[in-house]
């Protein structure tokens, strides 16, 4: 298997980010792939279930220019249930080991909202948790990031993935995720005495109308004053589909006329289901 150029995984201001013996570069926009292990994702649920499967998406990813791969085995799609951390746990296990067996130099990203999951992945070669609830579901999570200080995405969501979409209300969305994130970066530094490697991701169609994300996406660059990395993840969403009566299937020009958008508004990483489309918005916008 091929592996990835090395990742040069300190702070925004000199666009680095600390990430165990590597370093994340942000000198440019970089992509995120995302390997979902769900049976129930909204796009690509079920679709990886054999470790060959997932070798080779991996592998396809990497090759069209992914620098993290993300993974996720609970779906947080709109209305979904939630499992067992054991099953959690049972989803990413061999995964996370196969995969930093088959690609040493990979980073790999785990999406969980749990701090024994993260804590069980990151001593299993996990370099970045990927929290949902930006440490509002487990008051420990916090502590587990301090205590191994890798990077942490930092999310923003209103309600739980069961309940999120039943009429989220905001008197004026930009602001309250603003001033979310504020709060959540003072606890952390409380507890870790900085706030290096946070990345903050303002959470599109997490408890979001349509409208509330086009105004986040239309105000990106409100959040560059925190001072710390923007993740987006628009890839195939609703407010594609609701806007322009598509699937998610059909959603591909629309995420890449969103992906452009970001990065035109300052987004330091792009997650994605399609990373060759990804790259190229990329080089794209880094020509203007």
């Amino acid at each position: 298997m091929k592996n990835p150029k090395e990742i040069n995984i300190s702070s925004i201001n000199n666009n680095t980010l600390k990430c165990g013996t590597k370093t994340i570069d942000f000198s440019k926009p970089l992509i995120m792939g995302i390997l979902n292990l769900t049976p129930d994702s909204f796009y690509d649920g079920g679709k990886y279930n054999s470790e060959k499967d997932i070798l080779r998406q991996t592998e396809k990813m990497i090759n069209e220019g992914a620098a993290i791969i993300d993974i996720g085995a609970v779906s947080t799609r709109p209305g979904a249930e939630d499992i067992s951390e054991k099953e959690e746990i049972k989803r990413l296990i061999l995964v996370v080991k196969s995969l930093k067996q088959h690609f040493p130099s990979l980073t790999i990203s785990v999406d969980t909202y749990r701090s024994t999951i993260a804590e069980n992945m990151i001593n299993n070669g996990a370099d970045i948790i990927n929290d949902i609830s930006g440490g509002c579901f487990d008051e420990k999570m916090f502590e587990i990031i301090a205590k191994y200080d890798v990077p942490y995405i930092l999310m923003h969501i209103k309600g739980t993935p069961k309940n999120m979409q039943k009429n989220p209300v905001y008197a004026d969305v930009v602001k309250e995720i603003k001033v979310f994130f504020k709060t959540q970066l003072s606890q952390i530094k409380k507890i870790k005495g900085n706030t290096n490697n946070i990345i903050l991701d303002p959470g599109f169609g997490f408890g979001k109308t349509l409208k509330h994300n086009y105004q986040i996406l239309n105000n990106l660059k409100d959040f560059k004053t925190l001072g710390q990395p923007i993740l987006v993840g628009l890839s195939r969403k609703s407010m594609i589909n609701k806007l322009l009566n598509t699937t998610p299937a059909e959603a591909l020009n629309g995420t890449t006329v969103l992906n452009t958008i970001s990065l035109l508004n300052g987004a330091n990483i792009l997650r994605v289901h399609d990373v060759k489309e990804a790259v190229e918005a990329v080089k794209i916008v880094g020509m203007l």
